[in-house]
């Protein structure tokens, strides 16, 4: 039994869902998220309820059943509260800016690094902190891993790019 799939997912005022096989339809004040699901997993929408359930009790439909529940979940709180991921950039030189879709950074490299930011996104960098916001979770998350692992974070003086509420474990270093 799957603890997520179980539970009630609450639609909250001012957010439309629509199920029409297979695709699920949620619309917010924020924008419009539409995702088409498998037909493992049956969807009922009753009044400002929504509840997952399974078709059939085999190891895959059992494994889509919660994930399918988490992700409607996400898309009825993203088109409500879009979703923000912060990170911090640390180290002597490194900058961040925004400049029109793209996202221009100086990480120690040799050359300016470039990123294309997605349409559905909205990022802002002021002073060594980059601030990701979107209503779609797996594309806040998704853009700001790549931004991340572009210079992840070491641990001898903490200088890269981490997640504001990441906690890095700091090494002693060579002793004299």
């Amino acid at each position: 039994m799957s603890r997520v799939g179980k539970q009630i997912i609450t639609v909250p005022a001012g957010v439309e869902v629509t199920f029409v096989e297979p695709t699920f339809t949620a619309k917010g004040p924020h924008g419009t998220l539409t995702r088409d699901f498998l037909d493992n997993v049956e969807v009922r929408i009753e009044g400002a309820e929504i509840t997952v359930h399974p078709r059939r009790n085999d190891v895959k439909t059992r494994a889509l059943w919660g994930t399918t529940a988490a992700l409607i979940k996400n898309m009825v709180t993203g088109v409500h509260t879009p979703f923000e991921k912060k990170l911090i950039v640390e180290g002597v030189g490194f900058k961040l800016e925004v400049k029109g879709s793209e996202l221009h950074m100086a990480l120690g490299f040799s050359h300016p690094v470039i990123k294309e930011i997605p349409s559905e996104l909205t990022v802002t960098a002021d002073k060594g902190n980059l601030t990701v916001v979107g209503i779609d979770k797996e594309k806040v998350g998704l853009f700001a891993n790549k931004v991340r692992s572009l210079k992840k974070p070491e641990p001898y003086k903490g200088k890269g790019i981490r997640y504001s509420d990441e906690v890095i474990r700091r090494k002693q270093g060579k002793k004299s």
